[in-house]
């Protein structure tokens, strides 16, 4: 016994309903010769005659009119299931689901989710905020539908591309002893000085350990650990100490002079932001839109002449 196919399926209950191969072979846009041997093909691999063929019409036998009864509720659910996906596409279509790092989701995220939403304004976006390391969980639990990270190091394996570019700054009040330096600090002693921080698993925190130790440096030294790059920026205005935090982040405190940058040799202190999905899946729909705006400079996102 062979499992029917849905097509065969279908065209058997139309000979139910209409009491003609023909009208029913016709519904389907098929040929009458093409729809007997289809019906021919269920009637080998069922083992049975489902179909009796007179000059009259053709009607089912009673085996037939047993098997159309459960070809119609298969049919039926077949209908219901299509309906339940449309259903969730159409959800899926409309709603979009981020993780980010604190960096990136206080000063990048938000002009992208706004140039996402000129273009599509009945979408939904739901954001999730948490430090580079668990950005990945969040994303390979499905939790979220696209995730953004700031570190240069993923715990596990996954798919990423490159959105954008930022550069750490070594920064301090302007009373700090720094603030007054004509030459550079060196990558030792930056490393030997304790340091106002972001907590461990950050991506700021993970990008200055990592270009210490390509500098042949020991990790930074802690003063203070905190969780947020807004704590960490007072606290250096507060005069706690120095810090190492995204261009992104102080550029105004630089403006105004609320904080001083500090020069570095012998450190890159440069860092890739990238999106993050699991390994395998395609980046369709909103998601792939919202990376392909993060990818866009930033004069261009908002030049509304681009499609």
């Amino acid at each position: 016994m062979r499992t029917p196919d849905l097509e065969s399926l279908r065209l058997l209950v139309l000979v139910a309903d209409l009491g003609s191969l023909g009208r029913a072979a016709e519904r389907l846009r098929i040929s009458q010769p093409s729809a007997s041997r289809r019906l021919s093909t269920l009637e080998r691999g069922l083992g049975l005659v489902l179909v009796d063929r007179t000059r009259r019409g053709s009607r089912l036998t009673l085996a037939g009119q047993v098997v159309a009864g459960h070809a119609r509720q298969v049919l039926d659910e077949l209908d219901r299931l299509l309906a339940g996906a449309e259903k969730l596409r159409t959800r899926r279509e409309a709603e979009l689901r981020v993780a980010a790092s604190l960096t990136i989701a206080e000063y990048l995220l938000p002009a992208w989710i706004s140039e996402l939403r000129r273009r599509r304004p009945e979408l939904y976006i739901g954001l999730q905020v948490t430090n580079s390391e668990h950005v990945p969980e969040l994303v390979e639990s499905a939790e979220a539908d696209i995730g953004f990270i700031e570190g240069p190091r993923l715990a596990r394996v996954m798919a990423t591309r490159q959105v954008a570019e930022d550069r750490l700054v070594v920064v301090v009040d302007p009373g700090h002893p720094w603030a007054r330096r004509r030459e550079p600090l060196s990558a030792r002693e930056l490393s030997r000085t304790p340091l106002v921080l972001r907590e461990s698993g950050s991506g700021t925190r993970q990008t200055l350990d990592r270009a210490l130790y390509l500098a042949g440096c020991d990790r930074a030294r802690p003063l203070v650990e905190l969780g947020s790059t807004a704590a960490v920026r007072g606290a250096v205005i507060a005069g706690t100490g120095p810090s190492v935090l995204s261009e992104l982040a102080v550029r105004g405190d630089l403006a105004e002079g609320r904080l001083v940058a500090v020069e570095v040799a012998g450190v890159d202190l440069t860092r890739e932001l990238r999106a993050v999905w699991p390994t395998g899946r395609r980046l369709v729909g909103p998601a792939a839109e919202l990376v392909a705006v993060a990818r866009r400079p930033p004069h261009a996102a908002s030049d509304p002449s681009r499609p």
